[in-house]
Parts: structure tokens; C-alpha cells; sequence
């Protein structure tokens, strides 16, 4: 079912951030023809409901080669916890049948360093279709090409199994929908719009999320929802030119806009690897961790809630600034490079998190959270 709609968000939801929220939040404009379902993907069937798998023996830490019959297990072992079923087939369809397109958002910012995983994307494919999704009605996506081919997923899924880039080339508008976007002038930029990827309006009826744990200069950490929001739009960049970003609001929303929102019904997040400093890119290990987890869950705001902490926690054994810290100077001087832990080239914004909750995205309180990790 579509609908025309044109929707204003509000300078501030009630209760948006327990960090200081910025008082002059730009005015959106959201139009699309979509209408919300009944019961949407996003915070979905499982709100406030995380479950993490974390086993030592699924990544090597000196070579950084995974092991993937570990994966396999904890894989089947997440999906199980999250959904509380007795197999596998019938946790999955809790949230694919087999007669639907399911594209799957992975994040490949940081490839080759860190990416979503290949053996967890392949193991996804493989146990979609062990429950009964066509090869051909499975698509691997991102925003670039050139980050696409830098892991190639092609090497690790059957044939049939598309492999989509958006852009060949940075923010051209070839791959997206001109009839979705958001409107919002930031810093009087001549491109005000961000159209959402063709496949994403047109030819996915499910989306599943694979995101990594990192840090992000701008918005803190760039987990599940900045990468189902930055991830599926086109011109996003642009929020984040000056010290001060618009991350805080422009994410949450981002991920409200439909279809995204309905049809996102599950994240699985990497945490095989991780970045501690310097994501959402990693062209070196300096920055790098290895949580050796995965989290699975359908409430994109919950399970960015918890890893807020593991990013906050590593930042504290390394002796770096707290990723709320504000403090103008620990932000790198104009004309300088500075690559230190302590140092910003933002004001990071990680009250996106309790802002995208504002509007109805998930849980943000940890005492709502029922968090549950497995040890392999």
C-alpha cells in the first residue's frame, strides 16, 4: 500500500537526549509514498530485546582469521535466544517467508579493514535460503562501489545472490529514488536532498541490518541505526562538514523514513571486529579491538544502547577521552592533523541514540533492556 505524505518533524521530540540537546535543530521535510505497516519493522516484534553471542575461538587476534563453523554456531544460537523458538527455521520466520526480496545492508565504510563480515553475511544467505529464500531474491547491498569490491561477498555466497553498489561514483544520484528523500538545509549546502536507494523503495519487502561495532568522529558509534539511516541515503555527509554536526537529529530521522522503517526487521551486528578510534574507516589495526561477539535483535535503538558501552569501555582501557566528552579542546585545531585518541575532529553527537528513541525507533532506558549473552 502507498500513500503520498509529506511529514515536518518537530525542532525537538520531548525528552530527546540525556546530553545536552541542541536547541537549533534544523527543520526536515520527509516525503514518500509509502505507508507505515501495522506493526513496523523498527522497533519490530522484539522491542528492548537484545541477545549477544560472544565466543573466543570465532577470531583469531594475531591474524585476524575467523573460524567459521563458530560463526555457523553462533549464528544458530542468537537467532534462537532472540526469538525464544526451539529451531531455527521457525526463528527466521518470525521474520522472512520464503516468497520475499530480502536485501541485506551491510557496511563496508571501513573495508578492507573492517566491513560486515563475509562468513556472516554467507551465513545469513545460507540460512535464509535453508528456510526456503531464493538465491535470486537475496541482495547484498551498499551505497559505493569501490568499498563493495574492496571485500568482495561475491567469493563467499552462491551464484544467484546479487551483489548491489548504488554509486559507482560518491553521492551521484544514479541508484536512488528521486521520489523518497528528506529536505533539510544544513549549512546552506545547494544539494538539500537525500534520496533512499532504488531497491530499498522498489524492490526489497525485507531488509536485514549487518552493522559493526564502531566509534564514529561525528556521532559517537555508528552502529544499527546509522547504518540503516546514512547506509540506504544518498547526500549524508553533508551533516557533518563543521565541528558542530547535525548528526544528533538527521539519523533518527533518517530510519523513520518508509519503506526503511517498516522493513528492517532484524539487525545483526559484527562485533568480531571492531574500532575503538578514527571509524568509521580503519586503514590500520592501531584503532582496532575484538569483541568476538555478534548481537541480534529487532530494536535497532536498544542494541545501539549497549554498544555504546562496549565502545565507551574499550575507550577507557585505552586511556581515551569519553566519546560524550564536549570539551572544544580536545577538537583538532583548524589546518592541523591530529590522529591521537584525544583528539576530534567533531563534537560527537551519541545523544542520536536517545533522539532516534524520541521518535518511537526503540528502547533507550537500560533498565527496559532485557540485554541476555551467551558464551560459546
Amino acid at each position: 500500500m502507498r500513500r503520498r505524505s509529506f511529514l515536518t518533524l518537530p525542532p525537538l521530540a520531548a525528552g530527546a537526549a540525556a546530553a545536552p540537546a541542541p536547541v537549533d535543530l534544523p527543520q526536515y521535510r520527509v516525503q514518500s509514498t509509502y505507508a507505515p505497516w501495522a506493526h513496523p519493522g523498527m522497533p519490530g516484534a522484539f522491542r528492548g530485546r537484545v541477545a549477544a553471542v560472544h565466543a573466543p575461538a570465532s577470531i583469531d587476534v594475531a591474524t585476524e582469521t575467523v573460524d567459521v563453523p563458530t560463526v555457523q554456531e553462533m549464528m544458530r544460537r542468537g537467532l534462537l535466544a532472540l526469538t525464544r523458538e526451539q529451531d531455527l527455521r521457525s526463528a527466521w520466520r518470525r521474520f522472512i517467508s520464503p516468497g520475499d526480496v530480502v536485501g541485506l545492508k551491510v557496511n563496508c565504510s571501513g573495508a578492507p579493514g573492517i566491513c560486515s563480515h563475509p562468513v556472516i553475511v554467507a551465513e545469513t544467505v545460507r540460512q535464509l535460503i535453508a528456510t526456503g529464500v531464493k538465491p535470486a531474491n537475496i541482495w547484498i547491498y551498499e551505497r559505493f562501489r569501490d568499498q563493495m569490491d574492496a571485500v568482495g561477498y561475491d567469493k563467499y555466497v552462491p551464484e544467484g545472490v546479487h551483489i548491489l553498489a548504488a554509486s559507482a561514483l560518491r553521492d551521484t544520484l544514479n541508484g536512488y529514488d528521486p521520489k523518497t528523500y528528506v529536505e533539510v538545509d544544513f549549512f546552506g549546502e545547494e544539494d538539500t536532498r537525500s534520496n533512499v536507494i532504488r531497491q530499498v523503495a522498489e524492490t526489497f519487502t525485507k531488509i536485514i541490518n549487518i552493522p559493526n561495532m564502531k566509534d564514529h568522529g561525528a556521532s559517537g558509534v555508528t552502529g544499527c541505526l546509522k547504518n540503516i539511516a546514512y547506509g540506504n541515503f544518498h547526500n549524508v555527509a553533508r551533516s557533518h562538514r563543521f565541528a558542530k554536526t547535525h548528526t544528533y537529529s538527521f539519523i533518527g530521522t533518517l530510519a523513520t523514513v518508509e519503506p526503511v522503517r517498516s522493513r528492517t526487521v532484524l539487525h545483526l551486528m559484527d562485533g568480531l571486529k571492531g574500532v575503538w578510534h578514527g571509524g568509521p574507516f580503519s586503514p590500520n589495526r592501531d584503532f582496532r579491538f575484538y569483541p568476538a561477539k555478534i548481537m541480534f535483535g529487532t530494536d535497532p535503538v536498544a542494541m545501539d544502547r549497549m554498544l555504546l558501552d562496549v565502545i565507551e569501555e574499550q575507550r577507557q582501557r585505552k586511556g581515551a577521552v569519553s566519546v560524550w566528552n564536549r570539551s572544544p579542546e580536545h577538537l583538532i585545531p583548524a589546518g592541523q592533523r591530529r590522529t591521537g585518541p584525544n583528539w576530534n575532529r567533531f563534537v560527537r553527537e551519541p545523544g542520536h541514540i536517545e533522539y532516534a528513541a524520541s521518535l518511537g525507533l526503540g528502547e533507550y532506558d537500560k533498565n527496559k533492556i532485557d540485554f541476555r549473552q551467551l558464551t560459546l
